[in-house]
Parts: C-alpha cells; sequence; structure tokens
C-alpha cells in the first residue's frame, strides 16, 4: 500500500514531491525510490527526521503506526496516516494528547479514503437531501479475493472493518452507540482467523447497520452498501468492471483488489490533504479524534467476539485503560476458530 501512495503522490497530485520513501525491505523501498525520483531511506525514523521532508504519509504495519505519528509531532510535521490511527485505544488516546498539547491546526489526518470515493460522497449527500426519508438501516458487505497473511480475527476488525465503522457514523452523522459480533460457518480456507464475519452497528440515532466482512470471498474485491429507509433504499452502484452478454447468459467481471475500485478515493484524498498543507488550512480528512472513536468500535466490537457475541455498549468519553502487564497495551487481541 505505501508503494501505491507514492504513485499516486509523485504521478497524480498536485504541490506534492515524493522526497523520500523508506521500507523495511531495502528493495521495495529502492523499487519505489526510483520509480518516484525519491531518496530511500532505511528507517521510518531516518525518513520522519531528515530536514528535506515536510509532511509524512505512514502506510506501514498498524503496529508501526502510533510511534511513527508520535515521531512527527515530536518534530511538528503533518501526518497522514492510514487506517488504523494506531491499534488501541490507549495509544490513539496518546496520540491525541499529544497533539492536543502542541495546539495549533491539528498535524494528524487518518485515511478513512472512503469519505472521499465520490459514490460515497453521493450517498451521503442524498441521505441528507431526504431522498429516502428517515433512514432506519444499513446492509453493507466487505468482501477481499484474500486475507492478508499475519492476521487473526481480531485484525478482520481493526484493519477492515474499520472501514466499515467509520463510513457508518460518517454517512448517519451519528457515532456507533453499540455493537455485537456474530460468527456464520468459517471457511476452511483460512485456519488463522473466523471467516466470514457479521458485524452489527447500532448508531446513537437508533439506525442499524449490519456489516458482512469476508476476506476470503475468492470471487473478487466487492464493496457493498445500502440504506434502506422510511420511502425507499439507496445503494452504491456495483462495482463490477465489464459486464459481457452472450449466449443467453450476463458475465460480469471483478476487481482483484481495492485499486481499481477505490483509485478516485485515494487520489481525491491526497490532493485534498496537500492542497490544506499548502494553503495553512484544516485538512478536510477524518482527524485523530475521529481516529481515536473508530477504534474504540473496534475494540468494542473485539470485546464482543470474545464474549459470545453480546452486545457492548461503547463509551466515545471513556478514558482508555492501563496497559497490559506485558507491556503490550492490549495489542494481543485474540480471536475465536
Amino acid at each position: 500500500m505505501g508503494a501505491e501512495h507514492a504513485r499516486i503522490l509523485h504521478g497524480s497530485i498536485s504541490g506534492a514531491t515524493v522526497t523520500a520513501v523508506a521500507d523495511p525491505a531495502s528493495d521495495r523501498a529502492h523499487a519505489v525510490a526510483v520509480e518516484t525520483g525519491a531518496w530511500p531511506f532505511n528507517s521510518a525514523e531516518e525518513l520522519i527526521a531528515s530536514p528535506f521532508v515536510d509532511a509524512v504519509l505512514i502506510a506501514s504495519h498498524d503496529g508501526a503506526h502510533a510511534d511513527q505519528v508520535a515521531a512527527c509531532l515530536e518534530l511538528r510535521k503533518p501526518v497522514l496516516c492510514e487506517k488504523p490511527l494506531a491499534p488501541t485505544v490507549q495509544e490513539c488516546q496518546a496520540l491525541v494528547e499529544q497533539q492536543n498539547a502542541i495546539g495549533g491546526t491539528p498535524l494528524i489526518s487518518v485515511g478513512f479514503m472512503r469519505r472521499f470515493h465520490p459514490a460515497y460522497r453521493e450517498l451521503k449527500e442524498r441521505l441528507a437531501e431526504g431522498a429516502v426519508g428517515q433512514p432506519l438501516m444499513i446492509l453493507s458487505s466487505h468482501r477481499n479475493v484474500k486475507s492478508y497473511p499475519d492476521g487473526n480475527s481480531a485484525s478482520t476488525i481493526t484493519n477492515s472493518g474499520i472501514h466499515e465503522i467509520d463510513i457508518t457514523a460518517w454517512l448517519l452523522d451519528s457515532p456507533i452507540a453499540s455493537v455485537s459480533w456474530h460468527a456464520p460457518k468459517s471457511t476452511a480456507l483460512d485456519k488463522t482467523r473466523q471467516d466470514p464475519q457479521l458485524l452489527h452497528l447500532r448508531t446513537a440515532d437508533g439506525v442499524l447497520t449490519t456489516v458482512d466482512v469476508f476476506l476470503n470471498a475468492q470471487y473478487g474485491y466487492e464493496v457493498r452498501c445500502e440504506v434502506l429507509g422510511e420511502q425507499g433504499s439507496i445503494e452504491l452502484s456495483a462495482p463490477q468492471l465489464t459486464t459481457a452478454n452472450r449466449a443467453l447468459a450476463a458475465t460480469r467481471t471483478y476487481a482483484a483488489d481495492w485499486r481499481p475500485v477505490f483509485a478516485d478515493a485515494y487520489r481525491l484524498q491526497s490532493q485534498a490533504w496537500i492542497d490544506a498543507l499548502t494553503s495553512r488550512t484544516r485538512s478536510p480528512l477524518a482527524t485523530a479524534e475521529e481516529g481515536l472513536q473508530a477504534v474504540r468500535v473496534a475494540e468494542a466490537l473485539v470485546q464482543s467476539m470474545n464474549t459470545g457475541g453480546g452486545t457492548v455498549a461503547v463509551d466515545n468519553n471513556k478514558p482508555s485503560g492501563p496497559a497490559s502487564p506485558d507491556g503490550t497495551s492490549g495489542r494481543n487481541l485474540s480471536h475465536v476458530h
């Protein structure tokens, strides 16, 4: 994902120059550096500290986000961090407090790029216009071809499901107040996690959202969203690339991953971030506080998962708890089989 961000900034965004890139795998860093004309660094810490770097985009492993964002704040450098802002509520809260202590224009932006997807933006606008009356329920799906390695049932929520968490609250302009987690029969294709999962999200306005997250759906990458209202429904158009009509049958194709589906969203998000930096105005992207709120909801879902699927209230004002005795700050979230 980091390489794709660098390509977007280099080839599609005005007002920005990709000065430096860093990756734990030096060959990847050098390949992207050659492609973008950037300087490759051996570590994120070196890149962040470089006097030639004015702002930082973080697309590293989730577990590295908190330390890297904190390093940017220490040097007063604006930072766009891919979701999640950090793996735990405690880490997110610390970043919010660190930013607040600095004051001025917030430095942290969080990469919930679906907010910039033209279809989601039109959906939000039509809901605001009352196109289907009062929303009652949302039916959403998040499906990948194959799960990424090094994950478990909890990371399905904190890395993939967190998109649905943010976009649901954003569409309805209402915070998620309670959640529950449910497990259908699990696929035999991935023994590391429960897959698929069914997430129930109830916002403060009473709307219930159901989300199926299926990371090994095999048939293609697909995101669905339908809002049922008192006077009708409105949904995202199907994301297939083409439809072939032949021999009394219609066949449609799907993207293999997120890139063709959300290319415009990533480009528009990056341009909005750069425009805010060059004009010295507040970033229109998701805030650190919104990133914290999304992780609160994700942790509530993991709690529901680990306690049999019961409903868990989300207290968006509750301070985070203490770190775990082993110092992991709650990162070792369990999962079921």
